[in-house]
């Protein structure tokens, strides 16, 4: 199929765009200008330059055009932000960026639509030991600084749902898609870590791998959680991290001091404990991650 990739040149885009070349699909890849063009051209896809924010501007760039679905990985995220005020462009994207791009896809003639969502959004709190599924409550608000990102992340998921055939994925928190960045990170001791719960991670290869799968056979209006089988902690997957690139272990801090210095990522990496299940995209999708965990995402051939 025609496949319109908002989003193609981030770090979860570029391994799309791979994969959904190789399935055989076609790609146009959305990109605000810069390097975008000619990355998305080496890459063997048809690079559109607007900006996903300017309803006129996109609908202009792609006037005359045609696709089969639209997919939207579009974040502001090159590392988390440390404060709240860093997720605003994000936020922005999941609502404002996602209705122009339903617009976009209507007009390019798109009946499939699929959208990044976020396992975050089933709440920053400690879920105990029950394993969540995508019928628990998705976006609610909580009271706290975080209701923003949570509105953001149910209104992705809301409005995609009213395409012919919408669809999310609600992605476990990404590792291993920019290497060079973290290893860096961790050998200024930039990456520090704390106590704090487990999480569901999911390498940028194997997200990409489930995105394609469910671009091609998932159901309309439904959302499936994209996480690999083994929940770790922020501190068991940095630490591991480190030894895995040669660096220095990241610094611990104590839980005051890490939510002082980054009060948003405390949010996740200190606050959240979730165990999330993939039963579903196994199910439905036919997708197992090829990194089971964390340890075999950080081997030297991952």
């Amino acid at each position: 199929m025609k496949v319109f990739l908002a989003g193609g040149t981030g770090v979860l885009g570029i391994p799309l765009t791979r994969r959904l070349l190789a399935a055989g699909h076609e790609v146009i890849g959305l990109t605000r200008g810069g390097a975008g063009p000619a990355t998305l051209a080496a890459l063997g896809a048809r690079p559109v330059v607007a900006d996903a924010l300017d309803r006129t501007s996109l609908l202009r760039a792609v006037d005359g055009m045609s696709a089969d679905a639209v997919v939207h990985e579009l974040t502001a995220l090159r590392a988390a932000p440390t404060r709240h005020r860093g997720m605003v462009p994000t936020d922005r994207l999941r609502e404002a960026g996602t209705a122009n791009l339903l617009a976009a896809a209507e007009s390019l003639g798109a009946g499939r639509f699929v959208t990044q969502s976020i396992i975050l959004g089933y709440g920053y709190r400690d879920h105990g030991d029950r394993v969540l599924t995508e019928d628990d409550p998705f976006g609610q608000a909580q009271g706290d600084a975080c209701d923003p990102h949570l509105a953001a992340m149910r209104a992705t998921e809301q409005q995609a749902f009213t395409a012919p055939a919408g669809i999310a994925l609600r992605y476990g928190m990404f590792y291993g898609g920019d290497p060079a960045e973290k290893r860096a990170l961790l050998a200024r001791r930039r990456l520090p870590v704390s106590r704090g719960g487990l999480l569901g991670w999911i390498h940028h290869d194997d997200a990409a791998a489930a995105t394609v799968l469910a671009l091609e056979a998932g159901r309309a209006g439904q959302a499936y959680n994209i996480v690999d089988d083994r929940p770790a902690s922020w501190a068991d997957l940095f630490t591991a991290m480190a030894a895995a690139y040669g660096t220095p272990a990241p610094p611990r801090l104590p839980p005051w001091l890490f939510r002082l210095a980054a009060p948003y990522v405390a949010t996740f990496a200190i606050d959240t404990s979730m165990r999330v299940s993939n039963a579903k995209a196994a199910r439905e999708l036919g997708w197992r991650p090829a990194y089971p965990s964390y340890v075999e995402g950080l081997t030297p051939s991952a």
